[in-house]
Order: C-alpha cells, then sequence, then structure tokens
C-alpha cells in the first residue's frame, strides 16, 4: 500500500508539471509568471526525479533558465511570440496537425484526431472558441483530465483500462509529434526557458507512459517525489 500510495503521489506530480507547461503553451509569460516559477526558483527544485535521460536535460535546463531577472520576462515574451504565435512561419508550432500536413510523422499512426478522443470521455476544451482542440496546452490539458479520472478510480480493473487509455493517446496524439516539436524548440529557442519546457513536456509524457505500462510492477519505477 505504501508503495501503492507513493506511485499515485509521483503522477500527482507529473500532473501539475503537465499543468504548468500547458499554462506556460496557451499564454504569452506575464511577470507574474516569471516571479512566479523563476524568481521564486519553483523550476529549479522539480516535484519529482526520474533516471530518464530528456527529465535529466530539462531539469538542468531549467535551473540554468533565467539567471538575469530583470531581463528574463523580456526575453521570454520575445521567444513565445517566436516560437508559437507570430502570424508569419511561428517557429515551432504547437499543433499535432502542422506536424502530419508537414510529413514529419506517419500519419497512419493515428487512430483517431485528438477531437474524436475528446468526444469520447464527454469533454470539450473551454478555449475551443479560441484555439484548436490539437493545440499542445489542449493536448495537454485533457491528459491531466484523464489522470485526474484515473487517480479518482478505486477499482481496479477500471483503474486499469484508464491507464490504458490515457498510454493510448500519450502515444497517438503526444509522443506522435512532441518529439520533432521538441527538435524545433531547442533548435530555434533564444531561451533556455523555452528549451527546457520542450524538453519537460517530453519527457514527462514519456514517464507517464511508462508509469502506465501495465507490466511495470507498483513501486518499482525510476521516478520518485523529491524531498
Amino acid at each position: 500500500m505504501e508503495a501503492e500510495n507513493q506511485d499515485n503521489n509521483v503522477i500527482k506530480a507529473y500532473n501539475m508539471l503537465l499543468y504548468f507547461a500547458g499554462t506556460m503553451l496557451l499564454y504569452e509569460p506575464s511577470e507574474e509568471c516569471v516571479a512566479d516559477f523563476w524568481t521564486n526558483d519553483i523550476l529549479k527544485k522539480l516535484p519529482v526525479s526520474s533516471s530518464n535521460p530528456n527529465f535529466i536535460k530539462a531539469a538542468n535546463q531549467l535551473k540554468d533558465s533565467c539567471v538575469d531577472n530583470t531581463m528574463c520576462g523580456k526575453n521570454l515574451r520575445e521567444d513565445y511570440i517566436r516560437l508559437f504565435t507570430r502570424q508569419v512561419l511561428p517557429l515551432a508550432p504547437p499543433f499535432e496537425s502542422f506536424y502530419r500536413k508537414e510529413g514529419q510523422i506517419n500519419p497512419d499512426i493515428r487512430q483517431s484526431s485528438s477531437t474524436d478522443f475528446y468526444k469520447l470521455y464527454g469533454w470539450e476544451s473551454k478555449f475551443k472558441a479560441k484555439v484548436k482542440d490539437d493545440h499542445l496546452a489542449i493536448e495537454l490539458l485533457f491528459l491531466t483530465r484523464l489522470i485526474e479520472k484515473y487517480m479518482d478510480l478505486d477499482d481496479i480493473p477500471c483503474r486499469s483500462e484508464m491507464g490504458k487509455e490515457i498510454r493510448r493517446f500519450i502515444d497517438n496524439h503526444i509522443l506522435s509529434w512532441v518529439p520533432e516539436w521538441n527538435k524545433s524548440i531547442q533548435l530555434n529557442s533564444n531561451t533556455l526557458s523555452f528549451k527546457g519546457l520542450g524538453t519537460l513536456v517530453l519527457a514527462c509524457t514519456e514517464d507517464i507512459f511508462s508509469l502506465f505500462d501495465p507490466s511495470a510492477s507498483v513501486g518499482n519505477s525510476n521516478n520518485s517525489l523529491k524531498n
């Protein structure tokens, strides 16, 4: 039971990181954001540790980012616009459809659209009128909802099925294109902050995919909470 509780707490910690990443992708960084996450060093003390090389890289990138607090907010906002929102050719568009359109991933991997997956669970993004369903922030938000649903289930067979659905969504709609998106981030970002964010999204979804592997034994993961 103690090992199971530890695993549940690890999953909650990853979910918190997914919330953070989704927020950073959805909104242009504000001064409050910089103060909360960088100036107060929250991102230098991630709540979970992992042996995943991508997670270790993300932690180091974030730890070394925003060394100049007076310029941090300005640099983040400029990078956000360059990477995600500028009208002429954003350098790392956070949309699944872009990478399928560009032929950078195999379109046969996808079983259904992300919208179809959302409908399966009766979920609709509250940002639907402004942000497309295949935006990475929306996909991460939906993933956190699936994980919360998993955490609320007491029935072991139901939990097992939900775990399979979490892996299916990650496999079909995140890990099928986020590695290519992250390559664009690493190549084009001017800040370690967004490089760290890109690597963090990749690492967290890789780790969650592994944590929900039905062949993995409870308590034997390579992930743990930090003290």
